[in-house]
C-alpha cells in the first residue's frame, strides 16, 4: 500500500466497539492502511480477528508481545502512523492521556508518538458532561488533540443524549479529507467577538443576556483552522480558548468596541457574533443600590452598535455579523446587512428547537450583496467550518 494514508487506529473498551469493525471497512476500502492496537476492555467486546480480517494486518494488544524482534512494537507504530485515531475513545482513556498515563499499549503509543492524533469519544451522557471529562478534553484540546464529536441519540445504557459514537462514514470522510484540507484563510488576520457584555447597575448588578458565546468561539476555532490569525475578544463567558486562538476577555460594550476598534486597521476580516447590550444604565451607583419600597425606575442609554460603527469606517475589510431573530428572521437580516454595511449578516430563528443561544448545534442562513444561501442543522463546530469555508469561495480566496 505505498502512498496510501497510515491509520494507527486505537480501540477502547465499551459496546461501541462494533463500530470501529466497521470504521476499519470504511478505511480500508478508502484505500488507508490501517493497523489496530486494542486494549484489554475492547477485546471483552469484540476479539482481534475481527479486526484482522478486516485490515489485513496484525492486531496489537500487549506491549509486551513483540511481534518483530527488530523493532519496539508501540514505538514502531507511533513512528509509522500518519495519523493516530482513538475510536472509541473512552473517558478512561481521555483521562489518562490528558495526565500522562502510559499502562497499556495505546496510552505507551500515544505518549510515544509525534504525529497528528484524533480522538472519537463514546460514553454515557452524563460521563460525557461530568466536570473531570470535560476538564481532560480541554486539556487535551490545548495540546492540539483533535475531537470527533459524539453526536445525540438512544445510547446503549438507556439513556438518550449525546454520547454515540459518530458515524464510521462521517469518521471516515473526515479522515480520508484531512490531506486535502484547505487553507484558504492562510495569511489572513481575523478578529472574532464573542459572548454577551455586561453593563454594570451597581457594583452587585448587571444587564446581560443568554449568549455563551459557544458560536463565537466555533468561528474562531474555524478560522484558526483554516489558516487565519485569530484574537477572539469575548465577554465573560466560561468556555476554553480555542488551540492556537489569541484571546482577550472583556465585560462591557464599550470595553469589546475599544478592543475592537485597536485591531480594526490591520484586520482582514471582522467576525461580529457577540451579543452585545443595546442599551446601558444611564447612571452607575459607586455603592450597592438599596432596595426601596414599591416600584422602581433604571433609565438607560444607546451603547455604540459595534457592526455599524466598523461598517461605516471600514476600508477593504470583511464585516460579518450575526442575527439572532425571533420572527421575520429574512426582513430583519436582510435590512441589518445594508444598513450596518455588513458584507455578511448569518441569521437564526432562535425560537427553533436546537437553535440560538446555549445550544451545541445551530441552523443559520447567510445574507450578502449576492443573495441567501441556506446552511442545514450542524453542530456549532462544523457549521462554523461551512460558513467560513463559505465567505472564502464567495471572496475568492484560495489556500
Amino acid at each position: 500500500m505505498t502512498g496510501s494514508t497510515k491509520i494507527l487506529l486505537c480501540v477502547t473498551g465499551g459496546i461501541a466497539v462494533y463500530k470501529a469493525i466497521a470504521l476499519v471497512s470504511k478505511l480500508t476500502q478508502a484505500g488507508a492502511d490501517v493497523r489496530v492496537i486494542m486494549s484489554q476492555s475492547a477485546m471483552e467486546f469484540v476479539q482481534p480477528l475481527s479486526f484482522q480480517a478486516m485490515s489485513r494486518n496484525d492486531v496489537y494488544f500487549d506491549t509486551f508481545d513483540e511481534k518483530d524482534s527488530r523493532v519496539i512494537a508501540h514505538i514502531d507504530l507511533a513512528d509509522w502512523a500518519d495519523l493516530v485515531v482513538v475510536a472509541p475513545a473512552t473517558a478512561n482513556v481521555i483521562g489518562k492521556y490528558a495526565n500522562g498515563i502510559a499502562d497499556d499499549m495505546i496510552t505507551t503509543t500515544l505518549l510515544a508518538t509525534t504525529k497528528e492524533v484524533w480522538m472519537a469519544p463514546a460514553m454515557n451522557v452524563h460521563m460525557y458532561s461530568h466536570p473531570a471529562v470535560l476538564q481532560n478534553i480541554d486539556t487535551l484540546h490545548k495540546r492540539g488533540i483533535r475531537f470527533i464529536e459524539p453526536s445525540e441519540g438512544y445510547l446503549a445504557c438507556g439513556y438518550v443524549g449525546k454520547g454515540r459514537l459518530e458515524e464510521p462514514e462521517k469518521i471516515t470522510e473526515l479522515i480520508m479529507n484531512r490531506k486535502q484540507k484547505s487553507m484558504p484563510l492562510k495569511g489572513k488576520s481575523v478578529v472574532v467577538t464573542a459572548g454577551p457584555t455586561r453593563e454594570r447597575i451597581d457594583p452587585v448588578r448587571y444587564v446581560s443576556n443568554f449568549s455563551t458565546g459557544k458560536m463565537g468561539f466555533a468561528m474562531a476555532r474555524a478560522a484558526a483552522d483554516l489558516g487565519a490569525e485569530v484574537t477572539l475578544i469575548a465577554g465573560p463567558v466560561t468556555l476554553e480558548t480555542p488551540a492556537g486562538v489569541t484571546r482577550v476577555d472583556v465585560e462591557s460594550a464599550a470595553d469589546m468596541l475599544r478592543e475592537v476598534e485597536t485591531r480594526f486597521a490591520s484586520t482582514d476580516i471582522l467576525i461580529k457574533t457577540a451579543a452585545v447590550a443595546d442599551y446601558k444604565p444611564k447612571l452607575q451607583a459607586d455603592q450597592k443600590i438599596k432596595k426601596q419600597d414599591g416600584d422602581t425606575v433604571l433609565e438607560m442609554e444607546r451603547t455604540t452598535d459595534i457592526l455599524a460603527h466598523m461598517g461605516s469606517i471600514k476600508s477593504n475589510q470583511v464585516v460579518i455579523g450575526f442575527a439572532a431573530e425571533t420572527n421575520d428572521v429574512e426582513a430583519y437580516a436582510e435590512k441589518k446587512r445594508v444598513k450596518k454595511n455588513a458584507d455578511y449578516i448569518i441569521a437564526n430563528d432562535v425560537m427553533q428547537q436546537g437553535v440560538g443561544f446555549g445550544t451545541d448545534t445551530n441552523k443559520v442562513t447567510v445574507f450578502s450583496k449576492s443573495g441567501k444561501s441556506d446552511f442545514p442543522f450542524l453542530p456549532k463546530q462544523q457549521l462554523a467550518l461551512e460558513l467560513l469555508q463559505f465567505v472564502a469561495e464567495q471572496e475568492g480566496w484560495h489556500s
